[in-house]
């Protein structure tokens, strides 16, 4: 590809900005082409995901990954994260040829920055100028999880933090749904970590749920079994559903006050479900 005098990064850009369901990350929308980050030059698209307020930071190289490409990819989603924290972020490489290189690369973030990366190819088709793309995802989101344990110990931070990068109505919402927790076993208290509010249970942490606040809203994290029953009953329940991470085991439900009204029976047998997946 990078050898065809036909193919450059702006033609690209256009295949997808006309159609982002090709890469195949679902039917996101273009936000913004070439987007600009003072210092650091442009950013090649911003995608997001309409239901779900996820946005993807996606940077195209032709050719090999390298080591700058992959920094720049980082720098820019750190920079849109930072800027706009009311979203969850994701990083996409998209490349011809994405080496062993970068996965070493990657490994040493220890999964803790979400990165996509893709690779593309052309071939040629009798429209579209005789050249069309296929992507092929190589490496899944790597989602920011639970840290470990020992490592709590120097991360706890305490209600305020929260309230800061949520707000008092949303830390507030941990208070009610902590109040079904304790149905389950009153011992239950909530341990403010500076990646999540997770749960304690005896001074030791027990995170069967656990809770990220933002400015408008509350996630809910609950680790699940990966069911087509309990999706169907969550697409029922009328839940505002974010992802199912396979490779952590979260289901993400976004909720706000009013859904503690109107889906309190739902929200309590998701919770008992949970416990019962991770305990039993």
């Amino acid at each position: 590809m990078k050898r065809n005098p036909r193919i450059n990064e702006k033609w690209i850009q256009e295949q997808i900005s006309s159609n982002p369901s090709i890469l195949g990350l679902g039917d996101l929308i273009l936000k913004d082409i070439e987007r600009n980050h003072r210092g650091a030059g442009r950013l090649d698209l911003l995608l997001q995901d309409p239901d779900s307020l996820k946005r993807y930071e996606v940077e195209i190289q032709l050719g090999k990954t390298d080591e700058s490409h992959i920094i720049r990819t980082i720098e820019y989603w750190d920079n849109e994260r930072k800027k706009y924290p009311q979203y969850d972020h994701c990083a996409v490489i998209i490349a011809e040829d994405i080496t062993s290189r970068f996965f070493n690369v990657i490994q040493l973030f220890n999964g803790n920055i979400p990165i996509i990366a893709i690779q593309m190819n052309a071939y040629e088709v009798e429209n579209n100028d005789g050249l069309a793309l296929t992507f092929t995802k190589i490496l899944d989101e790597f989602e920011l999880g639970f840290i470990d344990e020992d490592e709590e110990v120097t991360e706890v931070v305490d209600r305020y933090y929260w309230e800061k990068k949520g707000s008092k109505e949303t830390v507030e919402l941990t208070d009610n749904l902590l109040q079904l927790i304790k149905e389950i076993d009153p011992t239950f208290e909530l341990k403010y970590n500076k990646y999540y509010i997770g749960l304690a249970k005896d001074g030791s942490a027990d995170n069967f749920v656990s809770f990220k606040a933002r400015k408008s809203y509350l996630i809910m994290r609950l680790k699940l079994e990966d069911s087509e029953d309990i999706q169907n009953e969550l697409l029922e329940s009328g839940l505002d559903l974010m992802d199912y991470n396979r490779r952590s085991g979260l289901q993400r439900i976004r909720l706000v006050k009013k859904d503690l009204v109107d889906n309190e029976e739902t929200i309590r047998k998701l919770m008992q479900m949970s416990y019962d997946y991770v305990h039993l």
